[in-house]
Formats: C-alpha cells, sequence, structure tokens
C-alpha cells in the first residue's frame, strides 16, 4: 500500500499544490480570529480527498476552464465545517492529533466560524453560475445535517439496526463524495450518464471510506488515528463492527458489551477486550468485506469512461481507500 500512496501523491501533487493555494486565496474572512479558527481546522493536515476527487472528475469529463480548484475549495470549505460542528457536539477532545477547535477557541467561536465556512462554500459555488450546482451543494448541507441529527438521536443505542448505520454514513459521509463527483460533470457540461456513473463512483467510495474510518477506531493506535482510541464508542457512536458482534454474540458476551457501549469510562482494558471479541465474532471482517463490495462497485462504476490518468489515479484512490491506515 505504501507503493500504491506513492504513486497517487506522485500524480496528484501539482493539483493538492494548487488546491492548497486556492483554498489559503479564496478563504477571506474580515476577522483575525476567524482565519485562525478556520486555518486551525482547514490547514490541520487534511488529505484533501474531496476536492482532488472533484478536479480528477471534471478531467475525467474533459473540463477545459479555469474554476475547478477554486471550486474544488467549497466541498473543502463545507467539510471542515461540518467538523468543527461536529466535534462540539460529540465533546471530542482531538482532531487531527490536534486539540479540537472548540477547546481551543471554545464552543461559541467554534459553531460561528462553522457556519462562515457554509456560507464560504455557498458563495465559492454561487460563483460558477450554475443553479443546479448552488441547489446540489444546499441538498448536501441537508443531507449531512440530518446524517448528524440521525446519529445524535440513537448516541449509544445498541438497537441500531445495520441499515440504519447506512442511512447515517451515506448522509453523513458518501453524499460529500458524490457530490463532489457529480458536480464536477456539472461543472464540465457533461452528459447524463456520465454524472450518473460519477455520482456511483463518489457515492460507493464514499460509503467504504467511512467504514474504513470507523474500522479504524478499532485497529489503529492514537498516533494514527489522530484521536483518542475508542473516541468513536466513548461518543456513543456504534459502527458496523460492533453492531454485527452485538448481533451475533453469545448472550453473556452481549450483555458484557452492553456494558461497555453504556459506560463512556469504559477502561483500556475493557476496550482492548472488545476488540478481541469483535475479532473473535468475525465482525471485523464483516465490516471489511462490506468495504469491499462498496469499492468494486465504485470501480465498476467507472467503466464506461476512457483510459486516462485520471481515471487510473481515481481507481487508485479506491483502492487506497481500503487499506489506508490514516
Amino acid at each position: 500500500m505504501s507503493d500504491l500512496k506513492q504513486r497517487i501523491l506522485q500524480a496528484v501533487q501539482p493539483d493538492l499544490a494548487a488546491i492548497e493555494t486556492a483554498l489559503s486565496a479564496n478563504l477571506n474572512p474580515h476577522l483575525d480570529l476567524v482565519r485562525d479558527v478556520a486555518g486551525h481546522i482547514v490547514f490541520s493536515g487534511g488529505k484533501r480527498l474531496r476536492p482532488l476527487l472533484m478536479v480528477l472528475s471534471a478531467r475525467v469529463c474533459g473540463y477545459a476552464g479555469d474554476y475547478d480548484k477554486t471550486f474544488s475549495t467549497a466541498l473543502e470549505y463545507l467539510h471542515a465545517a461540518t467538523l468543527l460542528h461536529d466535534d462540539l457536539v460529540d465533546g471530542a477532545a482531538l482532531r487531527r492529533g490536534k486539540p479540537a477547535a472548540h477547546l481551543k477557541y471554545g464552543s461559541s467561536v467554534a459553531v460561528l466560524v462553522g457556519d462562515f465556512l457554509l456560507a464560504r462554500a455557498l458563495s465559492v459555488s454561487a460563483a460558477t453560475g450554475s443553479a443546479k450546482i448552488v441547489r446540489l451543494l444546499a441538498e448536501l448541507t441537508e443531507q449531512m445535517s440530518q446524517g448528524e441529527v440521525h446519529q445524535l438521536m440513537r448516541k449509544g443505542d445498541v438497537r441500531l439496526t445495520e441499515n440504519e448505520y447506512f442511512d447515517v454514513i451515506r448522509r453523513k459521509t458518501a453524499v460529500l463524495f458524490e457530490t463532489a463527483c457529480r458536480v464536477s460533470a456539472v461543472l464540465a457540461d457533461a452528459p447524463e450518464e456520465r454524472e450518473s456513473a460519477l455520482a456511483a463512483y463518489g457515492y460507493n467510495l464514499g460509503m467504504a471510506f467511512q467504514i474504513a474510518d470507523d474500522l479504524m477506531d478499532y485497529t489503529a493506535a492514537t498516533p494514527e488515528l489522530g484521536k483518542e482510541i475508542g473516541a468513536d464508542l466513548r461518543e456513543g457512536k456504534l459502527t458496523l463492527p460492533l453492531i454485527h458482534a452485538l448481533g451475533h454474540a453469545p448472550a453473556a458476551d452481549r450483555e458484557w458489551m452492553v456494558a461497555v457501549v453504556q459506560n463512556p469510562g469504559f477502561t483500556a482494558d475493557d476496550f482492548h477486550r472488545l476488540v478481541d471479541r469483535l475479532r473473535r465474532f468475525g465482525s471485523i471482517r464483516y465490516a471489511e468485506t462490506a468495504a469491499e463490495g462498496f469499492i468494486a462497485t465504485a470501480k465498476s462504476a467507472l467503466a464506461g469512461f476512457p483510459p486516462s490518468a485520471p481515471l487510473a489515479t481515481m481507481l487508485d484512490i479506491a483502492d487506497y481507500a481500503l487499506h489506508r491506515r490514516v
């Protein structure tokens, strides 16, 4: 996977540099505090995957304009806004290995800067002159908000079903990937079938990406994860491995796991014992298999595009999303 990561980085380095420049140039707040807080989340080491997918998708559609890098910042500003709000709602202590913004700057400032970033994303999208693009970004924001509310409503609920989990991650994550790829086709004035194909790629990639991300809460170390081990569980988030285990464990094991889920003060030893059970009941592998299925579907959605360097990179990104460690 190290070779694959290097191949991806080598292919996209000029685009990543241009996206980084555009993110700084288009932030443009009037207050230094807003820039500081926005910079704390926007420039804290994110992978820029969503804006990169937008640029690559535009390229495979033959986009020849000069607004793709600027427009891609809308996706990153929107994503950063959701992270500011999510960390506050979840009471998260760390984000990408740094103190969460609400702890460093205060809750009120974090909320308001998140609002600024949402508005900035819509301003950047409006500059395309496309009512459809603005509508897609607005619908995306609605979907993501509802996903977070749904997750909050079922916080710590051991009755959460697999279907509900998939609905939450669809709204929280997959629709952002889906829209990043779909709006590129709109920007490029591509045919409907290409728009639909790119949307399918983005949606399935996003589903797999979130499942893989959730898995890392149980399989990665804190320095890799950029947040505390077991943070998702401590925040009451039930993800696919745990949902599967709760549905397949013997009664005594299930009772013990429920007690851990309902105790946010669980110990490190409790957590390691829980992970052992997830492995024993095949729940880690079950989630991995689900992610693999979404990746296979994502890659098949691109079958109708002619071979190209951007297309090859998008296929590589799909493979890497499955096995990344950070």
